[in-house]
């Protein structure tokens, strides 16, 4: 007999404590190197837990559920040992399952975001094809299979939520992320003097820019040219010119930062997050769109790392893309101010005396009165418009 320990990851410094979401193999059965035993959830992301060796599950230390620190013991596995003769009983009912290739076996392997929303939906992860690498669930096939792609062995029973009789409630603990998501916005709201300052943006130099060189910008850098990277671009200027927008209250101490770490709002399946596009006045138009889109799709899977979103001196929130006209953000702490974008639309607008349809945004920072005056925070989004309406000013760095 050989144990090996399966221990809770390092966690960051800011994280002292994560919770066990559900075990993917019980005691008694075989699993492989490298298989993903369980999720460990913090209040900023998922950490996978993979198998240091191959052999079989003998113990589990800590249940679902369970509240865990750093290094602490969650399950042993015994290098040496067979699976129990129960484990694989399923595959001795039906002998050609042992043909079958070994992709097949591992369909049931989810990404966190696709296991969250099928669990949700009463979908098992057994019933849906996964299109990932080696037959892995992806947060795509969990949408597809609550759509109706899905064919379950027994009809799913459906949330409460989605039935009108009776009055039904259905109670749901919120997760590390929400629980810390709530909590950090009560203490913005508590702990700073939240104001915000309005302005609109006419839009139009950014799409012609954008329209006119979107193909060959893509086939050089392989993204796309979007609209968030010229919003990050034209921030970084208004920063440069008014430092205080880019610094944090300590105590009775300001701090003035000289670095630009600029966090970009991002929605997953597990709540708002916000990951740091670190030196962002050092990043290219097409570098910033890559670092953007990476963080899109490893939000979604919940593969974004505690040092991506720790830190950050200003943020940028885009609830344009879901169709937002006007908001008022709140303050990321330790950060003094944010800048909320909106849904860009064509409306009508008073140039030289005559009304002409132009594509409008509307801008809102929210900062924190107590170190940044009204003064400088109007003169930072009217800084951001310029930049914004004249692009070519922020080549010519003025």
């Amino acid at each position: 007999m050989a144990i090996i320990e399966i221990l809770v990851p390092e966690l960051s410094e800011s994280v002292s404590e994560a919770t066990l979401l559900e075990w993917k193999k019980q005691p008694g059965e075989a699993i492989e190197q490298d298989e993903i035993l369980i999720d460990v959830e913090t209040d900023k992301v998922v950490l996978e837990v993979p198998a240091p060796s191959a052999g079989v599950l003998v113990e589990i230390v800590k249940g679902d559920g369970s509240t865990v620190t750093s290094g602490e013991v969650l399950a042993r596995i015994d290098t040496e040992a067979k699976a129990s003769a129960a484990a694989p009983a399923a595959a001795a009912e039906t002998p050609a399952a042992a043909a079958e290739p070994a992709a097949q076996a591992s369909v049931t392997a989810a990404s966190p975001a696709a296991s969250k929303i099928l669990a949700e939906k009463g979908v098992e992860v057994s019933d849906v094809q996964g299109t990932g690498r080696d037959g892995r669930v992806t947060k795509a096939d969990a949408v597809a299979a609550q759509a109706g792609a899905a064919k379950p062995a027994a009809a799913p029973v459906a949330p409460a939520s989605l039935s009108l009789d009776g009055r039904p409630e259905q109670r749901v603990p919120m997760s590390r992320l929400r629980a810390r998501v709530a909590e950090r916005l009560l203490q913005s709201q508590q702990e700073n003097a939240i104001l915000t300052t309005f302005n609109e943006v006419n839009m139009q130099a950014v799409m012609d820019l954008r329209k006119q060189y979107k193909d060959v910008f893509e086939k050089e850098h392989g993204v796309k040219l979007g609209f968030t990277s010229f919003f990050v671009k034209a921030a970084v200027a208004a920063l440069k010119k008014y430092p205080i927008l880019n610094a944090s209250v300590d105590g009775k101490d300001i701090i003035y930062h000289g670095y630009f770490d600029i966090g970009i709002a991002v929605g997953s399946p597990r709540g708002l997050v916000v990951p740091i596009l670190r030196n962002a006045d050092q990043l290219s138009i097409a570098e910033i769109e890559k670092q953007i889109a990476d963080f899109g799709r490893r939000a979604q899977d919940g593969k974004l790392t505690l040092d991506e979103l720790t830190g950050g001196t200003f943020s940028i929130s885009n609830g344009g893309v879901f169709g937002s006209m006007l908001s008022t953000p709140i303050i990321n702490p330790p950060q003094s101010a944010i800048l909320g974008i909106h849904a860009t639309k064509e409306r009508p607008v008073v140039e030289n005396g005559e009304i002409v349809i132009r594509p409008m945004n509307f801008l809102a920072m929210s900062y924190d009165h107590r170190i940044i005056d009204g003064r400088e925070a109007v003169l930072g989004l009217v800084a951001m418009k310029e930049a914004l309406e004249d692009p070519q000013r922020l080549l010519l760095d003025i």
